[in-house]
């Protein structure tokens, strides 16, 4: 049995330079690793079978990003290689923290690991990258600045920080957003040294508080406590603190209508130290 974490992310910043000919947008963004997220158990067999349940009953269908990186993978291994995966649900699904792409990461490595499969980090990445374009800085798994469609990534360090990440009653569709035609798509591509002497935004952010009024509401109240932004193309909104009791503080006066959760930023994920661990 192989446990492992499958961390949330934040984008600290998103800026959108243009859109592709294949309808991709190439971006300009910081991901930035946090210390709280799902968790995957992971048990290996000779059964030739991709067995997945879900603490959520509602994803845990083929469709899931869990069983499709598991099939991605399978054709490499010998002889009847199965799985059995166990998804403990934590992260806020649809608010832009990447957890369906974190937890497609973590089965790339667990499965590389169990099904002895000998792939590269590199390898893994360009696979995870079939499945979305947020699953290769999971299977990185360190904090970094991407630039392309996400994929294209440079390792950064940050200092150490808190945050507070507020998920609103609401739902935000990531492909209604990226086809709006009100959508920011016209950012000038900057420098990371630029980047990061530059006021953050996230280019999405005003477009998705006109279509969802509850995060414009949600990012009103948290504004009052540190800057705010939100994160991905929402729904959830996120604030940064020096110390982890000022987060707490604000957690406590958390609007009825929200969930939220304090995490600490990372540069390096914990996958990594639990992937290590397990060798």
């Amino acid at each position: 049995m192989l446990t492992l974490p499958a961390p949330a992310k934040l984008n600290l910043f998103l800026h959108i330079t243009g859109r592709r000919a294949d309808g991709y947008h190439n971006l300009q963004t910081l991901f930035r690793i946090l210390d709280v997220g799902d968790e995957l158990i992971f048990r290996a067999n000779q059964s030739g079978a991709i067995d997945f349940r879900c603490s959520d009953a509602s994803i845990a269908g083929s469709d899931n990003l869990v069983v499709r990186a598991a099939k991605l993978l399978q054709p490499m291994a010998t002889g009847d290689a199965g799985i059995e995966i166990y998804l403990e649900k934590r992260t806020p699904m649809g608010g832009g923290l990447g957890g369906g792409s974190s937890d497609a990461a973590t089965t790339l490595h667990a499965l590389n690991l169990l099904w002895k499969l000998g792939l590269s980090t590199q390898q893994l990445a360009d696979i995870g990258l079939k499945l979305g374009a947020d699953v290769p800085v999971f299977v990185f798994g360190q904090t970094a600045f991407a630039e392309g469609v996400g994929e294209q990534l440079q390792p950064v360090e940050l200092p150490d920080c808190w945050y507070l990440v507020v998920t609103p009653d609401a739902h935000v569709s990531t492909a209604a957003v990226f086809t709006h035609a009100d959508l920011i798509r016209d950012s000038k591509a900057l420098t990371l040294a630029d980047l990061m002497t530059s006021p953050w935004r996230n280019d999405c952010q005003p477009l998705v508080e006109r279509l969802c009024p509850q995060v414009a509401i949600t990012l009103q109240w948290l504004v009052e406590y540190a800057p705010s932004r939100m994160t991905g193309t929402g729904a959830s909104v996120f604030a940064e603190f020096a110390d982890e009791l000022s987060a707490r503080r604000a957690l406590a006066d958390l609007p009825a209508n929200c969930r939220g959760f304090v995490a600490r930023g990372l540069n390096q994920s914990p996958l990594l130290t639990a992937l290590r661990h397990a060798v």
